[in-house]
């Protein structure tokens, strides 16, 4: 796994390159420099120095902090260097009011068990903990990407119109239904009754992953409203939820978490068919299972 970290870094290198490049075109500048360029830096910037004390530490206790700061970061650089009119302001406010929350919520999780199951091999091995560090500052890069190049594109783009109202809604939606879903499976497991229990009430009788589903809404409705003020190269920033939804849903969010699941419970009946009636991702208009 180590010798696969250290040939993954080169890459994560390459596409940040690629993506800021591509971002900053039509893009204002700084003392000659990218602003968009700026950001993708910043990003990377951010979590490596984060890395260096959570290595001393062998601890990831702040890593999902990082990540809420790197965005809100980025947003407000972004937001100080550029235009800064209503599409930038509803853009930064949209990131950071999501990173805001989602990063208070993460730490407090982790705050509360003392781990982060998915780094208990991970932070002993300095070449896969550099890594997951660097991959999140692609991950905030790369899903940032549309609303970054929108707030440093030149002057010119559309004012605010029906179409960006439309985009907030479903960022709005998107949002929700992350918070509910996220606020259902932490009173469920605060519950001693539900001790080594998987939650199939509420959201999640209807979506094995409703939090990730928010997710990925919330990024389209993101890059809806980015959408206007892009064009030519920058327009691949665009990448942004397809990139969420490939990652969530085929690399490191919902199969990891599966195989965890299928490890803990895989001989239960209840969980088994829980697997068989509910959908992975996209829910059914009514529960697939009674709750």
């Amino acid at each position: 796994m180590r010798r696969e970290a250290l040939f993954a870094l080169p890459i994560i290198a390459a596409i940040g390159g690629a993506l800021a490049w591509a971002g900053s075109q039509g893009g204002i500048r700084t003392g000659g420099v990218p602003v968009f360029a700026l950001g993708v830096a910043l990003a990377f910037v951010i979590n490596a120095l984060a890395f260096v004390p959570s290595w001393l530490a062998r601890s990831e206790r702040f890593y999902d902090l990082t990540g809420s700061a790197t965005y809100l970061s980025v947003a407000g650089l972004a937001l100080a260097l550029g235009p800064a009119d209503g599409r930038a302001r509803l853009l930064a406010a949209m990131i950071g009011v999501w990173a805001l929350r989602l990063g208070i919520f993460l730490f407090a999780r982790i705050h509360a068990s003392g781990r982060d199951p998915r780094f208990d091999a991970i932070k002993l091995d300095f070449a896969r903990f550099l890594m997951a560090f660097m991959l999140q500052g692609l991950w905030v890069a790369l899903t940032a990407g549309a609303a970054l190049a929108a707030m440093t594109a030149a002057p010119g783009a559309p004012a605010l119109g029906v179409s960006d109202a439309i985009g907030f809604l479903v960022w709005l939606a998107g949002f929700g239904l992350e918070v509910v879903a996220d606020r259902q499976k932490q009173v469920f497991r605060a519950d001693p009754a539900h001790a080594d229990r998987f939650i199939a009430t509420g959201l999640w009788a209807r979506s094995r992953h409703p939090n990730y589903l928010g997710e990925i809404v919330l990024w389209l409705g993101v890059a809806w409203v980015a959408f206007p003020a892009l064009a030519g190269f920058n327009l691949a920033t665009l990448v942004s939820p397809l990139f969420v939804y490939v990652l969530l849903t085929r690399i490191s969010g919902i199969p990891l978490l599966e195989a965890r699941a299928r490890r803990r419970w895989g001989a239960d009946p209840a969980y088994l068919a829980y697997l068989e009636e509910t959908p992975r991702l996209f829910p059914r208009l009514s529960s697939g299972r009674p709750s």
